[in-house]
């Protein structure tokens, strides 16, 4: 049994599909299919029930694939360590990141990263927070840039910066005449939101807990991004709430609409990295910090000190 055989198991277990596992080990489906097989045999156990429709994980084979993914990851720390101790700035880094934060964020950090790591590249991956964090434990990514609260198990998160909700609207909307919005208010419109399962969602809920029992006054877009939800604001379908990052400089270029922040208490959300405790290379995790600070979101404000990071570079 080989680490690719393990990896072909948890590649399985996850897609629950031959034909999907093998795309995302990048082999054809035959050979994973074989590699499986031959695996049974060498346990003696069945690990999956496969029918025509479905692939489904037996108990044992969800013990044997937990077990399989603590290997992989603690073998994938061999290279980590290896590469950390020649330098932790050299090759790439791999570096998920939640929806909400990915569009606003990324096109001012990835310059800020070049300068800081030039032989630093990043392998990004935007989803959502809970697949983020099963590639995180899985050692398919590196680190993340995710949302609190945030726990799991053999995890660090570092807070890196608070970011206030900001009220988005059209440009003719009554509230323009206001200085500040007040939370309670956002029943009385129509209320557009991304759909279930993405935190933010959540949190704008839990600034307006009455917007969950408004029934036909609220609508919910599912699977929307917040780009989307700008653009039928932008048609005077209704008012939504948005991270600064993504509308603090929208008023400017955009006549459609208009930005109120929101009257005291101000809500936000507290934006963290996290990666796995035994990861080696805390030089790569600084400098992504430093380069994240550095970028100059509109609005946020840093939690805690800014890191002073050595990456190699001398002046001439």
């Amino acid at each position: 049994m080989t680490l690719t055989d393990l990896r072909y198991l948890v590649a399985l277990a996850y897609e629950r599909h031959f034909g999907r596992a093998a795309e995302k080990c990048h082999v054809s489906q035959p050979t994973l299919s074989v590699a499986v097989k031959k695996v049974e045999e060498e346990l003696g156990v069945q690990l999956f029930e496969r029918s025509a429709s479905e692939v489904k994980i037996t108990e044992t084979g969800r013990r044997i694939v937990a077990q399989a993914e603590k290997v992989l990851m603690e073998a994938s720390q061999i290279q980590e360590i290896a590469a950390a101790g020649k330098d932790p700035l050299a090759g790439p880094l791999r570096v998920g990141v939640i929806y909400t934060i990915g569009p606003y964020l990324l096109p001012r950090l990835i310059p800020r990263v070049h300068q800081l790591a030039p032989r630093m590249p990043l392998i990004i991956q935007e989803n959502f927070t809970a697949r983020l964090a099963e590639s995180l434990k899985r050692g398919e990514l590196d680190v993340i840039i995710i949302s609190l609260p945030f726990e799991e198990p053999g995890i660090v998160a570092q807070p890196v910066y608070d970011e206030p909700f900001r009220v988005l609207m059209p440009s003719a909307h009554p509230w323009t005449q206001d200085e500040s919005v007040s939370a309670e208010h956002l029943a009385d419109d129509q209320l557009l939101l991304l759909g279930a399962g993405n935190c933010f969602r959540e949190q704008v809920l839990e600034v307006c807990p009455s917007c969950r029992n408004i029934g036909g006054l609220q609508r919910t877009l599912e699977g929307s991004s917040l780009e989307t939800i700008r653009h039928m604001v932008a048609t005077g379908l209704g008012v939504t709430v948005l991270p600064s990052s993504a509308v603090d400089e929208m008023s400017a270029q955009n006549p459609l609409v208009a930005v109120r922040p929101f009257s005291d208490p101000e809500p936000q959300r507290r934006v963290a990295l996290a990666w796995r405790v035994t990861y080696p290379r805390s030089g790569a995790i600084d400098v992504l910090r430093a380069a994240i600070l550095d970028s100059e979101l509109p609005g946020v404000r840093p939690v805690g000190r800014v890191p002073q990071v050595d990456t190699g570079l001398r002046q001439a």
